[in-house]
């Protein structure tokens, strides 16, 4: 299991040069070197020009029409590659500005090509329906394309004439505003003050060094004055932050009703073709599984001995347990852990590790957090600054679920289809995650270690389900009364945040004129309305399916596994909705947000075993 930890030393952060090349990513599988690069660079370029012959002739008929798709994804292809080789490398060390260089060639060149394309939707859309029905019925290679070209027809339904486009075009350069607004107010304009600790040691409240303090600090006193220097920064620019929010969900309205929605909700959901009921069910239902929400935050203010409990209180850990987790020796615990899932899928994983698509450690200049780069044509890269930690395994074991969503999307997906919506992306990763926390527990040799893999499980549902919710429940309310021609004010949206939280975490959470405060310090409600639903509804379909990929009968489980295995070969071949269900999971289903309150409840309930 886990190395013991050892007596902290100065970190010193490597040069690039130093790090062993085993622990860095290898993109020979893009290309070879620059001057591959370059060729394909002018490839490109070239083939951007030629394909303005295209225009004006899709109506000549089947082969016409399937020859502008193919070469259109010829070009997508290409580009994909030409694009990741620099800006992989540019994340390596970000201080290079040769690289950077090239990475903006590549984005101007990227400019270039969606300009040489702008007419094709709109001369498609001139054609009947009827006409390119026909044509995909003669062409089995042109109904290959079905999905895409069907979605395009669908998607007119709220595009307005010419005249209409051109108006909401220009008036998306005052609904930027109230974004840009907030992003300087929260951030450039912000006047984080300073506090001083129990410790004697002085530190900047900024929002990064709040979680941080959050998270660590065991005086319950210094973390309450981090949480009030934070809030008051917030509250001291209220009435502002409301006037911004009032803008963006002013625009946002004006916008729906523009195209013909009915609200809000609708418009943004129309996109990925989701049900008004998915969002309305997931809030219901969450509202009505809070208990083992509320029990496990009544259990925390138990153990660490608090008379009053916050917000502020709902990240440290439980208990003292420091251990290092060596990336060497976790690699055999994940590709254990994906077991369930098969021996081709546990190949894959072995591959991503031996086959150096992984940078896994931090150096001087290298861009910090995780992703994974869906590179078509080569295999997928991940990027990680990996330091021993246990959030560092299952960001690992996450970002690895990515990449094998990516790698069996593009084996098996032609290009058009081998991307994938938010709606379903997270569902592998935090499925990765959920199998990766089992064989932990089964592993754990001491009752530290198992509290500490249980406090990670439930605050990943706390963060990633519960507040998401919490956080679309008010979006939801806050854009209903701007649809009811309602006043907003800081009050009145003060006034529903509080509401929520009584409504979500009851009495599990002591009085506090602050916390009603925290929808202005939400960047999501400002800068993306109706965009946090989604991280939930990923997790319940991961809770979904993983109930019946634990299932103890074989038979469920070799299906659930098939049919899992499907969803991620399917990548973008049809609406978000449609492939859940194909995997067994239907959002707009009660029992589905259940699993989720179902499985907190179950852990909530060990960890309870655990304390006592």
């Amino acid at each position: 299991m886990p190395s013991p930890a050892v007596p902290a030393t100065p970190t010193v952060i490597p040069i690039r040069a130093s790090v062993d090349p085993r622990y860095t990513w290898d993109l020979s599988s893009i290309f070879p070197d620059w001057d591959a690069w370059e060729t394909a660079v002018a490839t490109l370029a070239e083939s951007i020009e030629a394909y303005k012959a295209y225009e004006g002739t899709l109506g000549q008929g089947p082969a016409q029409f399937l020859g502008a798709l193919r070469d259109r994804d010829a070009l997508g292809q290409l580009s994909y590659r030409v694009w990741y080789y620099p800006s992989l490398q540019y994340d390596e060390d970000q201080r290079n500005n040769a690289i950077n260089a090239r990475r903006q060639r590549v984005q101007l060149l990227l400019a270039r090509w969606q300009q040489a394309t702008s007419w094709f939707n709109p001369e498609l859309l001139r054609l009947p329906i009827e006409t390119v029905r026909e044509w995909m019925a003669s062409s089995p290679e042109l109904a290959m394309y079905r999905f895409a070209i069907e979605e395009v027809y669908r998607l007119q339904a709220h595009v307005l004439d010419p005249q209409g486009e051109q108006l909401l075009s220009l008036s998306e350069r005052l609904g930027s505003v109230p974004r840009d607004a907030y992003a300087s107010l929260s951030t450039a304009d912000a006047r984080f003050p300073t506090i001083t600790l129990s410790t004697g040691e002085s530190v900047q409240v900024s929002y990064g060094q709040y979680r941080k303090l959050l998270a660590t600090c065991r005086s319950q006193a210094d973390r309450r004055a981090a949480y009030e220097a934070l809030y008051d920064t917030y509250t001291a620019s209220l009435n502002t932050y409301a006037a911004l929010y009032n803008g963006v969900m002013q625009g946002d309205w004006f916008e729906a009703r523009s195209r013909g929605y009915t609200t809000t909700l609708d418009a943004a959901l129309f996109g990925n073709a989701i049900p008004t009921s998915v969002v309305e069910n997931l809030i219901r239902e969450a509202r009505a599984g809070v208990a083992p929400f509320r029990r496990y935050h009544q259990l925390r203010k138990r153990v660490l001995g608090l008379s009053d409990y916050h917000v502020f209180d709902a990240f440290v850990p439980l208990v003292d347990f420091e251990q290092r987790y060596p990336y060497d020796d976790v690699l055999e615990w994940i590709v254990e852990a994906v077991a369930p899932l098969g021996a081709e899928y546990q190949a894959r994983v072995r591959r991503a590790f031996t086959g150096r698509w992984i940078d896994v450690y931090e150096n001087q200049g290298k861009r910090s957090g995780a992703y994974s780069a869906p590179v078509y044509g080569a295999n997928p890269y991940m990027l990680l600054n990996y330091n021993d930690t246990l959030d560092d395994v299952f960001t690992l074991a996450h970002e690895l679920g990515h990449s094998m969503h990516t790698l069996l999307s593009h084996e098996t997906q032609p290009f058009v289809y081998s991307g994938y919506t938010i709606f379903v992306a997270e569902v592998p990763s935090t499925l990765n995650e959920a199998l990766l926390l089992e064989l932990l527990l089964a592993r754990a040799t001491s009752r530290e270690e198992r509290v500490v893999l249980l406090q990670h499980a439930i605050d990943n549902i706390s963060g990633t389900f519960f507040n998401q919710v919490l956080f679309a429940d008010f979006e939801l309310q806050a854009h209903r009364l701007v649809e009811q021609d309602q006043p907003i004010t800081s009050e009145t949206l003060s006034g529903i945040y509080a509401a929520l939280l009584q409504e979500y975490w009851g009495d599990a959470l002591s009085a506090d004129d602050r916390a009603q405060h925290t929808w202005a310090r939400v960047p999501h409600f400002f800068q993306s309305p109706y965009y946090v639903y989604q991280y939930a509804t990923c997790f319940a379909s991961t809770a979904k399916l993983m109930e019946e990929i634990g299932s103890s009968d074989g038979q469920t489980r070799a299906v659930a596994v098939e049919r899992y295995l499907d969803l991620l070969r399917a990548g973008g071949s049809g609406q978000p909705m449609s492939l859940l269900a194909r995997a067994g999971v239907d959002l707009s289903q009660p029992e589905t947000v259940r699993a989720v309150v179902a499985q907190l409840d179950g852990l909530v309930s060990r960890l309870e075993d655990e304390l006592g």
